[in-house]
């Protein structure tokens, strides 16, 4: 049996759908699974080999906000996907208003997924209405049961390679905190000066601060470094996807925006603080709330459609240092 599952999406999302990946191949352990997503994810495919046996890049579409399209690359994409002939794409990617019509187009027999009330659905038997605020996790391992496949759990996993702990071993640290100021959206990222002040906060406490974050993120980690008073390791852009893994693997702590990390954090069982400005954590918030805290300010905007906030930021300013701080003692107590 050949499976093609699309999830075009970032790591928080694809780690988010790891616990169906899971369910999927122990309901078909034989079957050639292909992952369809973003370039990125060719490398942590690579690390979900008990589950996924090919990987394909996504070239993008018009209207789909991930990547700028690839237009040239689009009929071949489709032309590959349709000689691998897959018996079933698994529609992982949202609640299919355009990624159904781009799933049917790939060529399976059948298809998979959700579908909103009144849009287009491909296949009446698999595909399921969308619930807006279910939880991501629980929502895909769902989607696995309604297919008759048995659910393996809904812990996240961040396979660790040899190299990647060679490269943490290589930075010779100990007892330390992660901080993550960072993430995609300038909606999602809490202020920089409240995480200088946790950073100062866990420093006294005798941790070791660690600041991380991609190269464009750079400038973000050198502003809470330099509202610092206490001294800070700054390892934005710094770091691979893996060595980032087993950083985060182990820290006794990350605080950190609702961004990937905090999938990483909770798939390592790294206690972690996060703070939800502009997301929505009921869909993506940790499922373990005693080990990952998570702060979110009650606004009626949320969750943000915008990439920076055209109203004050609210969601971050209601959320204190102090809350945060408060909320890292006890994340540290639950997994002492």
């Amino acid at each position: 049996m050949r499976i093609a599952v699309f999830r075009a999406l970032q790591l928080g999302d694809l780690l988010c759908a790891v616990p169906a990946l899971r369910a999927l191949r122990h309901g078909y352990p034989e079957a050639h699974i292909t992952l369809i997503g973003l370039p990125w994810a060719r490398e942590l495919a690579g690390r979900l080999r008990a589950y996924v046996d090919h990987f394909i890049e996504f070239p993008g579409f018009p209207g789909m906000p991930e990547r700028a399209p690839d237009i040239a690359a689009i009929p071949e994409f489709f032309r590959v996907t349709r000689t691998r002939d897959f018996d079933l794409a698994i529609q992982l990617h949202g609640s299919g208003e355009l990624t159904n019509p781009i799933t049917a187009l790939m060529g399976a027999r059948s298809i998979a997924g959700h579908y909103r009330p009144g849009q287009w659905r491909p296949d009446g038997e698999r595909c399921y209405e969308w619930r807006d605020g279910e939880h991501e996790v629980l929502r895909w391992v769902g989607l696995m049961q309604r297919l008759g496949l048995e659910a393996r759990g809904t812990q996240l996993e961040f396979p660790l390679r040899d190299a990647d702990w060679q490269q943490w071993r290589s930075l010779r640290l100990h007892h330390y905190a992660l901080l993550h100021p960072g993430s995609q959206l300038a909606s999602r990222r809490w202020l920089s000066e409240r995480f200088a002040e946790v950073g100062d906060a866990l420093a006294a406490e005798g941790l070791r601060i660690v600041l991380t974050g991609t190269a464009g993120e750079a400038a973000l980690t050198a502003r809470v470094q330099s509202a610092m008073r206490e001294p800070a390791l700054d390892l934005a852009g710094r770091t691979t996807l893996g060595t980032l893994g087993a950083l985060v693997a182990r820290a006794r702590l990350v605080v950190c925006n609702d961004t990937g990390i905090s999938h990483i954090a909770a798939a390592t069982h790294t206690p972690s603080v996060v703070i939800a400005c502009g997301s929505d954590p009921r869909r993506w918030a940790p499922l373990n709330r005693e080990l990952h805290r998570v702060l979110a300010a009650s606004v009626p905007c949320r969750p943000c459609a915008h990439r920076a906030c055209p109203i004050g930021h609210p969601c971050a300013l209601e959320v204190s240092a102090r809350q945060v701080i408060a909320e890292t003692s006890k994340a540290l107590l639950c997994a002492a």
